[in-house]
């Protein structure tokens, strides 16, 4: 009998031990949580969570859920567009591989600038207005210039030769080198048709110096 108190005495240390006993700092955790307003205790959906290191790596769900992965002591900030950023630090005397917590965030206020409304005083005045005002081009409008097919030659003529293409003739004209390695390259002094080309243009005058404009002035 006095065997198995001392067991059980030694078993209950045991676990009191392990359970007292922190993860690793390096080890992953679970961070879960809710969102929430701080009047009415409503999910704020899409609220933007950032890591003090990694940047954005997560968005809150349609009832203000959220799911990463930390490490002990990262910093964490809650941005939303209505309400003010929330940061929290991930404590670093966790038992456990999963972290839970309910975030309150306060609703800021936005200020827009003061926009007057004036009348016109005649009704020809306002259709005159409307005519020749010149409205800027909404989204869709700009989208539609920028993918046309003149102003993407344009845009490409401009461009610099980016590093795959510049790759790709490199490699094309190894390739060619090798083909004749060791060997002289093919040329057209005795190709019948290089000579058929130039008897052509030849006689069409394609070689003629042409006689320049007199100018008028």
């Amino acid at each position: 009998m006095r065997r198995f108190i001392i067991l059980g005495i030694l078993f209950s240390s045991f676990l009191t031990v392990n359970a007292q006993k922190r993860i690793p700092k390096d080890q992953y955790i679970l961070y879960t949580g809710l969102v929430l307003t701080s009047d009415s205790l409503k999910p704020i959906p899409f609220v933007a969570v950032r890591h003090c290191k990694r940047g954005l790596v997560a968005y809150s769900d349609y009832l203000g859920h959220f799911a990463i992965a930390v490490k002990q002591g990262d910093t964490i900030y809650f941005e939303d567009i209505e309400t003010k950023t929330n940061m929290h630090i991930i404590p670093d005397t966790l038992k456990y591989a999963k972290y839970y917590t309910v975030k309150l965030m306060v609703r800021d206020t936005v200020s827009l600038p003061t926009v007057f409304i004036h009348a016109m005083p005649m009704r020809s005045l306002f259709d005159h207005t409307i005519v020749s005002s010149n409205i800027p081009d909404d989204d869709l409008e700009q989208a539609r210039k920028n993918l046309e097919a003149e102003a993407l030659k344009e845009a490409m003529k401009l461009k610099p030769t980016d590093a795959e293409f510049s790759q790709m003739v490199l490699a094309q004209t190894r390739a060619n080198q090798l083909y004749y390695y060791k060997q002289a390259p093919p040329n057209n002094y005795f190709n019948p048709l290089a000579w058929a080309k130039f008897i052509k243009a030849w006689k069409n005058g394609d070689f003629k110096k042409k006689k320049k404009k007199k100018s008028t002035y």
